[in-house]
């Protein structure tokens, strides 16, 4: 087995607004995968990837509207919330993705109904190109395509500066700082997963995996995905955007409309920032209607 830290079950007794009960999926490397799985299984699966330094708590503002009529599975990648975190210099962009294929599979997941943010999107965009036959709609928000290509914006390497000097990230600190209405105890559970610094591997490690170069790992797939959803999609779109992100906020989502085939108009968000999620109840209630 590949050697991680496991992160405590009783580090997430009692979070505000949580109710899924955790389920796991095994690697064949022994790493513990864990996704939130909900709803009934008879109609399609919305599949909400998070991205750095949340886990799938991000998601329970939307999960319940989803839940409500359709199966909901919300993995934590590697390195986050109930899933077991290898040490430093571990994570790539295809153990992330691997993973998600790998659990997609196992699940036997269809009719599924992407929806990503952030390194939700930078990974979980890819995934369609892999098994068309299993995705019929998309919800974007926040996030881009890594294609090694294009400049990234000064904000990401602003992030990206600020997370590379910040090996012991203060997680609530942060999420309270971007999310001004959560309370102390739901900015508490974002740093649920994370004991001590050494926990926080996979936190360290996402922004320094983003690809930024054309020969970077993970910039060949994303162009072969680029291509894909330009020309190949032929399922449902919505892309919402928190327009206060600066980060990935309007200029990037603009950009990533442009490359999504029969997108329509964006939702703006307009008090919504990096983390849309925490805005999400109305959003997902019209992905519900129009998806």
């Amino acid at each position: 087995m590949a050697e991680a830290l496991r992160t405590p079950e009783d580090r997430f007794q009692g979070l505000p607004g949580w109710t899924c009960a955790p389920s796991y999926y095994q690697r064949p490397d022994g790493l513990r995968l864990h996704y939130a799985d909900s709803g009934p299984r008879a109609n399609r699966t919305w599949l909400c990837l998070h991205g750095q330094p949340t886990w799938s708590y991000l998601y329970r503002r939307m999960i319940p509207v989803f839940a409500a009529n359709d199966r909901v599975v919300a993995p934590d990648f590697l390195g986050f919330g109930r899933s077991d975190k290898p040490a430093d210099g571990a994570y790539s962009f295809d153990l992330h993705r691997e993973s998600l294929i790998e659990l997609i599979e196992a699940l036997d997941l269809s009719r599924i109904a992407l929806v990503v943010q952030d390194w939700g999107g930078l990974i979980g965009l890819t995934l369609p190109m892999a098994m068309p036959e299993r995705f019929e709609a998309l919800l974007v928000m926040n996030t881009m395509l890594g294609a090694g290509d294009e400049p990234l914006s000064q904000g990401f390497l602003d992030w990206r500066a600020f997370s590379n000097r910040s090996p012991d990230m203060d997680v609530a600190r942060l999420m309270q700082r971007a999310c001004p209405h959560l309370s102390d105890a739901e900015a508490a559970a974002y740093a649920a997963p994370y004991p001590d610094a050494s926990y926080k591997a996979g936190v360290r490690a996402f922004p320094n995996l983003v690809p930024d170069r054309p020969d970077a790992p993970g910039a060949a797939l994303s162009r072969q995905a680029r291509d894909f959803w330009q020309k190949a999609w032929t399922g449902r779109s919505l892309m919402a955007i928190g327009m206060k992100d600066p980060v990935l906020g309007p200029p990037v989502m603009s950009r990533l409309h442009a490359n999504i085939r029969n997108c329509p108009q964006p939702i703006e968000i307009a008090e919504g920032g990096h983390f849309l999620q925490e805005w999400g109840d109305g959003i997902a209630r019209i992905a519900c209607d129009t998806l």
